[in-house]
């Protein structure tokens, strides 16, 4: 499968020199054994069935980038997040991080890379914030003269200062986040992997949440990001760059913005009422859309929800609305639709 690679945006510059890659990853490759029942193991005892979570995988990953790492579930990333952590070994090629690796150098990576766990039972409930992270300091071996300074410390850039002294059972979704990173950063780590930390907040947590990644975790501290999401806006909206992972290979890496216009901003949503149906056709039969126009049923005052998929972006949305006017339809909306991320690596393997 040919890997499409949309136009990237340049690396980072320190002093005229290119940054060296936090994360080398080459041509990483990882299979696990089919579970296989008793029957098929007593007729074929030395047969060894696997299957593929990653192949042949290779990228690197800048200092101080936020990365996002898009895909359906099983596509490889929770595989990968577990090699970059030391949790797991590679079958073959190799992974480095700060310059370590992997499966040499597994203490070296642990020094320089924190995973986080978007598990608020990992956290002592009945324990303050603060207590939670004075626990934890001891455990990574902060000095005793420096645990309450680092402590507080770290309230204070995860926006947690004045509830410090809350057990961390009483805070939000979002609050609970945010000890979570702080406890990642007990260890001053180089590299944070974080899997869907707002798969458990609402739209406006995840909002603010995503904004505090952004400006605190990746600009003011300075950590290379490394995000796996299932949310296309997310990964599109929060990251430098995003690679697309799908059945264990990367099938698209790029910038958000050269992502989006080379396999988005095609779909359009029109709020219509007395929609013709021989003129949305015509308009598939002439390539001004693709594919068949989805009428949705008839909501309040007869609007109907039509999706047509446009080639050409706004200006020939524009020349549709008019076309669909002159036919005596009348559109009372239209918006852009953005993409799902089944539509998006749809689009990837179409175009492959």
């Amino acid at each position: 499968m040919t890997t499409v690679i949309a136009h990237d945006t340049p690396p980072t510059l320190s002093h005229g020199r290119a940054t060296e890659a936090a994360i080398s990853i080459q041509h990483l490759t990882k299979r696990f054994p089919v579970h296989r029942g008793w029957k098929q193991t007593l007729r074929h005892p030395l047969r060894g069935d696997s299957t593929t979570a990653l192949h042949q995988i290779t990228c690197d990953i800048r200092r101080a980038e936020f990365f996002g790492l898009l895909g359906p579930n099983g596509a490889g990333k929770t595989t990968l997040f577990k090699i970059l952590a030391t949790l797991i070994l590679p079958d073959h090629g190799t992974a480095r991080v700060e310059g370590c690796d992997v499966v040499r150098d597994a203490d070296g990576v642990r020094r320089v890379l924190a995973p986080v766990i978007a598990d608020e039972r990992s956290l002592y409930w009945r324990l303050s914030a603060h207590e939670n992270l004075r626990l934890f300091a001891v455990l990574h071996g902060v000095r005793p003269q420096m645990l309450n300074r680092r402590v507080t410390e770290l309230l204070e850039v995860v926006r947690l200062g004045e509830a410090g002294a809350k057990p961390a059972g009483a805070f939000s979704s979002g609050m609970k986040q945010r000890l979570l990173i702080a406890r990642a950063l007990i260890a001053a780590p180089k590299v944070l992997l974080l899997d869907e930390p707002t798969r458990s907040l609402d739209p406006i947590s995840a909002r603010d949440f995503r904004a505090f990644l952004r400006v605190e975790i990746a600009g003011r501290q300075g950590c290379t990001v490394l995000l796996a999401t299932h949310n296309t806006e997310e990964a599109l909206q929060l990251c430098d760059r995003v690679a697309i992972l799908n059945r264990g290979k990367f099938v698209a890496t790029g910038a958000p913005a050269a992502l989006k216009e080379q396999f988005g901003d095609e779909r359009y949503r029109l709020w219509a009422r007395g929609a013709d149906p021989t003129a949305l056709a015509s308009l598939a039969e002439r390539g001004v859309v693709r594919g068949h126009p989805l009428v949705g049923e008839r909501g309040p005052e007869g609007w109907s929800v039509v999706e047509l998929d446009v080639p050409g972006g706004a200006p020939r949305v524009a020349q549709i609305l008019q076309f669909l006017v002159g036919r005596g339809v009348a559109v009372a909306r239209c918006e852009r639709v953005d993409l799902s991320l089944a539509d998006l690596i749809e689009r990837v393997l179409q175009r492959a």
